[in-house]
């Protein structure tokens, strides 16, 4: 323990705080990336369609989710925070979970205040961040249910047992990790990134305390506990939480502890695939289970490759990212296919038994539409994964997938006014369905059963601006286009500022103008998406001569100076996509994709009032685009002709022959993001094609 604390110290001093980045994840100094993110404030949206989100982002959603917040007849996220703090008197309400979800959206307010220095959010913060300090514990431990439950001892115990149940679970959860799935890592995990968060974006440590703090207490548990206890995390947000406070701290112990957590996996007797505990991690080359918890603890273990470089992690994350991309995601990038499953098949090496599995991943190509699990959370968490996979290896397939999420899968989970959630994102939906899911139809403001995706959205959305660049080493990297400005320092010192215009992802034209550059030469690298068969670049109205390749980096390495100009040309042609045909669902039907804009149809855009499930795309369907908006929101919809099958009720029928399709419908595709905002109707990603 002593050596840890005097490296820790010494480390410190080399670092010091001038160089540490104040990123989404520092790796600036991680030995085995290639990629490091760019400071909280760097980059700001100022026009186009990510100007026009973040601006509902900062003035509507934010604030709206707090409103909800401290609305008890709704939530008692916050008030949870007051009566453990001793501000109020009462008794803990709602899911262990709930302490994470509001960290969550702390995050979020701080990732606005890095960029607006909004005075009003910095007051709120500094307000809220008051009554969870008086929450710790003096040994650093944190989570409202037990800490509450401390508190109420012998006070109306017979509430108490009530309102501190776990709702997963039925079990009090009133000792520190004495329930599987009471969440405290999970909840500590969000504490960690939100407490760096705040300190990179205001420079203070209030809430960095806390998670110091928490941390302490969770590397003392792990050293101290019995092999059961230690073994007793799910939904592993900890992992990154952990890295990433070593990032910020240095302190060794930190890291240590993240590594064995991944070893902690490997001895779990009786694991789940569910939970990815089955088998020790390094056996496992297949996603599997929860979807949430796994792209959860790829990611994680993203994070602790970057810092030891342990090649057999890097060799189960990429098979596994392989088997994601190739087998089991969504054109939307959404993973999770199935509501409740079995996982007979689930690892190779202990085939034994068949498991249940919930908002899971399924076998290879099992990717329902109508009955799509795709939780929000899940969809974030494969953005996680990828970003720290682009960071690790600078290789461009893997911003390819988080600009598909987020686009899709995740932009999906909220209303375009900001103020109602999705849980699930289904890829159709029908009213004749004879079956009720779990999850509604609709977005709600506050989702009942389990509102851990709202928050989480909120904080991904208003942190998207950080997934713009990436610096490497004497480089600056573009991997989301979008009207913004960029303020960065290279290697640490030389002052870089970008502007970027574009009306990307409506349109494919990118104009990169230098506003300041050091001396001497450094390089850009413009990414060339998957879907884009041709690009030209241009810097200074010359023709780039360096060939373009679709998933890649394009480098242009040049001395710059104020006023040059780069100019990128994405042709961006509407494209029909077919799905692997094992895929037996979407088997001889087509979905539409322009950009990186996956579209839907939904009931009222099918003229003359015909069903969606009518309508059949001809292969050689001819779209032509149109602006308008929706909710208030500025999108492009895409109009053409369809053809229309038999229209006689399937009431009562299972099986009818075939008849000649020769009548016709006009359809208007809009973004599958946008769906579910006028009102409730049908909808659906994937069609019928005819040739």
């Amino acid at each position: 323990m002593k050596k840890y604390f005097l490296l820790y110290f010494f480390v410190v001093s080399l670092v010091g705080t001038n160089a540490q980045n104040r990123g989404l994840t520092n790796t600036s100094v991680s030995k085995y990336t290639k990629l490091n993110s760019t400071d909280v404030d760097a980059v700001h949206w100022n026009n186009g369609f990510w100007g026009e989100r973040f601006a509902v982002f900062k003035d509507t959603m934010i604030l709206s989710m707090w409103k909800t917040f401290n609305d008890t007849t709704l939530s008692h996220s916050f008030q949870n925070f007051q009566v453990a703090a001793g501000e109020l008197k009462g008794v803990h309400h709602g899911p262990p979970f709930h302490d994470g979800d509001f960290y969550k959206w702390l995050e979020a307010v701080a990732s606005v205040y890095a960029v607006t220095k909004d005075p009003k959010l910095d007051q709120l913060m500094g307000r809220i961040i008051a009554t969870i300090t008086k929450v710790q514990r003096a040994d650093g431990y944190i989570h409202t249910p037990v800490v509450i439950a401390e508190m109420n001892k012998g006070v109306d115990s017979h509430k108490q047992d009530q309102e501190i149940t776990g709702t997963q679970t039925g079990k009090k959860n009133d000792k520190a990790f004495e329930n599987r799935l009471n969440f405290e890592t999970y909840n500590l995990g969000h504490l960690m990134t939100a407490g760096i968060i705040h300190k990179r974006a205001t420079g203070k440590t209030t809430l960095f305390n806390v998670a110091i703090k928490a941390t302490d207490f969770l590397c003392h548990f792990y050293e101290t506990a019995s092999a059961e206890l230690a073994r007793n995390a799910i939904c592993p947000s900890h992992y990154m939480g952990v890295v990433e406070m070593y990032r910020e701290t240095k302190n060794p112990r930190y890291l240590e502890l993240s590594k064995n957590l991944i070893d902690i996996r490997g001895m779990v007797e009786n694991g789940t695939d569910d939970n990815q505990d089955r088998i020790p991690f390094r056996w496992q080359y297949q996603a599997m289970g929860h979807a949430v918890r796994a792209n959860y603890l790829y990611a994680g273990v993203a994070d602790v490759y970057a810092e030891t470089g342990e090649e057999q992690l890097m060799k189960n994350l990429t098979s596994i990212w392989s088997d994601i991309v190739n087998r089991k995601m969504y054109v939307t990038g959404a993973c999770g296919a199935l509501y409740d499953g079995t996982s007979p098949d689930g690892t190779f090496y202990r085939p034994d038994s068949i498991q249940k599995v919930h908002q899971s991943y399924g076998r290879a190509f099992q990717l329902p539409n109508t009955t799509a699990h795709n939780e929000t959370c899940a969809n974030i968490g494969n953005m996680l994964f990828n970003w720290r996979m682009l960071q690790v290896t600078g290789e461009a397939k893997y911003a390819d997938i988080v600009e598909t999420a987020l686009y899709n899968s995740v932009l999906s989970g909220i209303s375009l006014d900001g103020k109602r959630f999705f849980y699930t994102n289904p890829l159709r939906i029908s009213q004749d369905f004879p079956y009720t899911l779990r999850w509604s139809k609709e977005r709600e403001t506050y989702i009942k059963m389990c509102n851990c995706c709202p928050p989480n959205t909120v904080r991904t959305l208003c942190e998207a601006q950080n997934y713009a660049y990436s610096l490497g080493n004497n480089s600056v990297w573009c991997n989301l286009y979008g009207g913004s400005q960029l303020q960065t320092l290279l290697n640490g010192k030389d002052k870089i500022s970008l502007t970027q215009v574009s009306d990307y992802p409506w349109d494919g034209n990118v104009k990169i103008s230098v506003e300041n550059a050091p001396k001497k030469a450094f390089s850009l690298y413009l990414r060339i998406p998957e879907w884009c068969e041709k690009a030209t670049v241009t810097v200074n109205g010359q023709l780039f001569s360096t060939e373009t390749r679709a998933n890649s980096y394009t480098e242009i390495n040049r001395v710059w100076k104020k006023g040059d100009v780069v100019e990128l040309v994405l042709d961006m042609p509407v494209k029909l996509l077919e799905s692997n045909p094992l895929v037996e669902e979407t088997r001889n039907q087509t979905c539409v994709k322009r950009g990186p804009i996956v579209y839907c149809l939904e009931g009222v855009d099918v003229a003359g009032g015909k069903s969606i499930d009518n309508v059949l795309i001809p292969a050689d369907i001819k779209f032509s685009l149109r602006k308008t908006t929706i909710a208030g929101s500025s999108i492009v919809v895409l109009d053409g002709t369809a053809r229309l099958a038999n229209e006689d009720s399937w009431k009562n029928t299972l099986y009818r022959p075939v008849e000649k399709s020769d009548k016709t419908a006009r359809i208007t595709l809009i973004p599958y993001y946008a769906w579910g905002n006028r009102g409730k109707m049908d909808m659906t990603v994937w069609m019928p094609l005819v040739k």
